[in-house]
């Protein structure tokens, strides 16, 4: 396999390796997760070598059983040294995917496991394997919200603030690790996709808004955010794995829309109402309490916890350029085209996605 891709003016001088043959084998952690599962398919689609880390035998349904049938899985997690040995022998790069995303209070301390240490056990088995590349996929919250919200590049620098929430946190602590592992001479990148978008589980994760506007939600956040097609993600972890770039971030962002702006393309998708209701602070602080407390009583996940709600409401731009300059070859689906597609797969599923 050619890639094409040349070495990266950003490393020209600092890196003199040669990108990933057709015949590497790759370590795929998190690979049942939402973005995993689409990692996974894309490098086995490209004729990769695949073995991923699962925990157990459920498999997630919008990707093909082909694709998984192709896949060399070891039993364990990010937090099981033993299965981590055994995961990286012979392996040439690993994409670090694995990670809790959650905004509740009560999965905190599993979070940082899982985020923080997890990631450390990855970056040490790595250097002690000499495997060649790690791609960590981190998190636009790693780089840090401020309360004025504004524009956002890789040059951002974290500044503790009430506007972060733990996931973040545990995320730029995990970076911490990378950033570690490079210094003693790791070969890696770390990217920092926004809200990634696509066709999932709609019970958990980004894939839940997709949820909320097919019930026809009524209300929607005055924040701005950022938003990405899952398969451009995968797709950019895959060349960043295949190119020399080395020692450095992309934040991964396909464009910045208000809440309002997506809620009422998916409603479009979908052919639903639009949502019609702005939300308060005041409005969202009850809200999120009102969940909290339904959620004592019905054991389900709060549609809306207190970190979120801060998220729903700031307004942040996340800048692109630098990620497109690395890769001029590549280019971002349009949010229009994304959500249209995901709608339809949606649709074409219900019974499969519905309680």
């Amino acid at each position: 396999m050619s890639n094409g891709l040349q070495k990266s003016n950003l490393q020209q001088d600092e890196v003199s390796n040669t990108p990933l043959g057709d015949r590497g084998k790759i370590l795929v952690t998190g690979g049942t997760g939402f973005l995993g599962s689409y990692i996974i398919k894309q490098l086995v689609e490209k004729g990769y070598a695949v073995r991923a880390i699962r925990r157990s035998n459920k498999l997630p349904f919008w990707i093909s059983n082909e694709i998984f049938d192709a896949v060399e899985w070891i039993e364990g997690d990010v937090l099981d040294v033993v299965a981590l040995q055994d995961a990286m022998d012979g392996v040439d790069a690993i994409i670090h995917s694995a990670a809790v995303v959650s905004f509740a209070k009560k999965n905190r301390k599993d979070m940082y496991h899982v985020n923080v240490e997890g990631t450390a056990n990855v970056v040490n088995m790595a250097l002690e394997k000499n495997v060649r590349r790690l791609i960590h996929i981190s998190s636009v919250a790693a780089l840090g919200r401020t309360t004025n919200g504004g524009n956002v590049n890789e040059e951002k620098k974290w500044e503790e603030s009430k506007a972060n929430t733990h996931y973040g946190k545990s995320k730029f602590k995990a970076e911490l690790q990378v950033w570690r592992g490079m210094s003693e001479g790791l070969e890696a990148v770390i990217l920092n996709p926004s809200t990634i978008l696509g066709y999932g589980d709609w019970h958990s994760s980004s894939c839940a808004i997709f949820n909320n506007v097919y019930k026809e939600f009524k209300w929607y956040p005055p924040g701005i955010n950022g938003f990405v097609d899952v398969e451009d993600v995968a797709k950019v972890a895959i060349l960043l794995m295949e190119s020399t770039i080395n020692e450095e971030r992309f934040i991964v962002n396909g464009d910045t829309w208000p809440f309002k702006k997506l809620q009422d393309t998916i409603a479009d998708g979908f052919g639903k109402k639009r949502p019609q209701k702005q939300t308060t602070a005041f409005l969202m602080a009850v809200a999120w309490r009102l969940e909290k407390f339904k959620s004592l009583f019905t054991g389900k996940k709060p549609l809306l916890t207190k970190e979120s709600a801060r998220v729903a409401q700031s307004q942040t731009w996340f800048e692109n350029d630098k990620i497109l300059k690395a890769l001029p070859d590549f280019s971002f689906t349009p949010l229009e085209e994304s959500i249209k597609k995901a709608c339809e797969k949606y649709v074409g599923t219900i019974p499969a996605v519905q309680p």
